[in-house]
């Protein structure tokens, strides 16, 4: 199953298993059961620190992953490949021994959280979000004993996915209730066990010195901007939600020059490494609250966080990026992660054999459709405009797929439900006002992008649709705070576009610096040096 390359990297790889791990199958005779004995099998014979012996578990197929004599273990319930395999050959490493690059802070708060604490993960092999979790809550369980995890491969345990309702993934269980859905990190989820550790934490960041340049976002323009500012010696910070940004929602990447092709979680796991590699401080699981811009020129503007913490800074850049935009009708809110989805890589293997809505036309609402044609037994595109925006090589391949049907000129007013989840969608032909129902299991949005700026009203000049105002330096109306990325006014929001407006709105920001008036302390200590 693995194949020679990957066979030969798996063994180098389990080289670093410390102690001995035994393979414990839960198994029956179906297709399932028979591909997980192949592949444990093929694990085990690279290494004679690997050993394959039979279990129980009433989901089947699964297996733990057991440290030889003791407790330490982690649990697949399914056939971890495709994006899981790396999480795969984690929990085979780390159940082995081989320590974690996590900080010792982190480690520390873990080890003291109380228990039990029984987490279930939801997954599907497509979802590039997935990984994280499992990782985390894997990791998680080998280093407290009162915290155990099973990994649940939704697309083969459908039943059971259909009992608890689960229509979005990752999908987080603790001790049998709902935890949390979408991506999530190890300290995402320290933070929401652990309220006194995030206090902690804010404190700890609210005790900062200034900055010479702050960065709110850290996504690719955010990345960019924090690494071009370090490089000129200056002190340099970032705040993010999540490093990586919307780019950690990006399945394939195909269009980023020099590289012909690579993945989302990929490329933001490669900025996050280089932005470390210049010493920034990054202060990530922080949700910017309010810009507050100096009354002087020269003097620190303000950045007021969700977590209570407060930054300073002699400048700002603000690289927030966006979110998927919502349709705003009656019902989608209600019945969000209950059939209305915005990922169809993460959450397509949910809805097999079922039917579908995709909603919007242009070029992420085809390949959408394409996608989850090949998945769901029916496809109804829905697109508001009368005729399809995407690129015509899509709409060509869409034509040619016998399960999909296509409406245009139709505007959904009404996500339909039973209270629990979505039975189907209302819309209104555009051209002659009749209504009409569609039935369905499930919706997926994708008609573009907002900008996250609603923190921002009032603080610097935004577009009626929310974007910064930026000129072509990357500046706002306010000195020193700079915009950049898919938050600002820049066209052709691109990855490559957001890391040059990153790197230019940072070379402003350092030009800003050096051209204001330097105050007399500092005149004195670069005097006395």
């Amino acid at each position: 199953m693995l194949g020679a390359d990957l066979s030969a990297q798996l063994k180098g790889y389990l080289t670093k298993i410390v102690h001995p791990i035994e393979l414990v199958a839960a198994l029956d005779d179906s297709t399932g059961s028979r591909e997980l004995i192949r592949l444990l099998r093929e694990i085990e014979a690279l290494s004679d620190k690997v050993s394959v012996v039979a279990g129980d578990d009433p989901r089947r197929p699964s297996f733990l992953i057991r440290r030889v004599g003791t407790d330490i273990a982690v649990r697949f319930a399914g056939i971890p490949l495709g994006h899981e395999f790396t999480s795969l050959v984690l929990a085979l490493l780390q159940v082995g021994g081989h320590p974690s690059k996590l900080a010792q802070d982190v480690v520390a708060q873990i080890a003291a959280l109380e228990g039990p604490l029984a987490f279930e993960t939801y997954f599907s092999l497509s979802c590039q979000n997935c990984p994280d979790v499992v990782q985390a809550l894997n990791l998680m369980s080998v280093l407290n004993p009162r915290i155990s995890h099973v990994a649940i491969e939704g697309g083969l345990f459908q039943e059971e996915v259909a009992a608890r309702s689960v229509m979005s993934v990752p999908s987080i269980f603790l001790n049998g209730q709902p935890f949390g859905q979408g991506r999530m990190t190890v300290e995402q989820i320290v933070s929401k066990l652990d309220h006194e550790g995030a206090e902690k934490v804010a404190a700890k960041i609210g005790a900062k010195d200034a900055f010479d340049v702050l960065v709110v976002g850290g996504g690719p323009a955010g990345a960019s901007a924090a690494i071009y500012a370090a490089r000129k010696g200056i002190r340099t910070g970032i705040a993010a939600e999540r490093m990586g940004g919307q780019v950690l929602d990006t399945m394939s990447i195909e269009n980023f020059v020099s590289v012909p092709h690579t993945e989302g979680p990929r490329l933001a796991s490669d900025l996050e490494r280089h932005v470390a590699e210049y010493g920034v401080d990054v202060m990530s699981q922080q949700r910017a609250a309010k810009l507050i811009p100096s009354s002087t020129v020269g003097g620190l503007h303000e950045v007021q966080l969700e977590s209570g913490a407060s930054l300073k800074a002699r400048s700002v850049i603000l690289a927030t990026g966006a979110r998927w935009r919502q349709m705003n009708v009656p019902g989608e809110e209600t019945y969000r992660n209950k059939g209305v989805t915005y990922c169809p890589h993460c959450d397509g293997p949910l809805f097999k054999g079922k039917r579908v809505a995709v909603i919007g036309g242009g070029n992420s609402g085809v390949e959408a459709a394409i996608d989850l044609a090949g998945v769901v037994a029916h496809v109804t595109l829905i697109e508001y405009a009368a005729d399809l925006r995407a690129d015509a090589v899509l709409q060509r391949k869409l034509a040619s797929l016998p399960n999909v049907k296509v409406i245009t000129s139709a505007m959904t007013t009404e996500v339909d439900g039973d209270g629990t989840r979505v039975t189907g969608l209302t819309y209104k032909d555009r051209n002659h006002d009749a209504v009409h129902q569609i039935e369905l299991e499930g919706i997926f949005v994708q008609i573009g992008l907002v900008p996250n700026t609603e923190w921002l009203l009032d603080a610097i000049a935004l577009t009626p649709h929310g974007e910064i105002e930026v000129d072509h330096r990357g500046e706002t109306s306010v000195p020193g705070i700079f915009g950049a990325g898919d938050v600002t006014t820049v066209p052709f929001k691109q990855i490559v576009i957001a890391m040059g407006e990153g790197s230019k709105a940072s070379l402003s920001a350092f030009d800003h610096l050096i051209r204001l008036p330097l105050e007399a302390d500092t005149q004195e200590a670069m005097l006395a040096a």
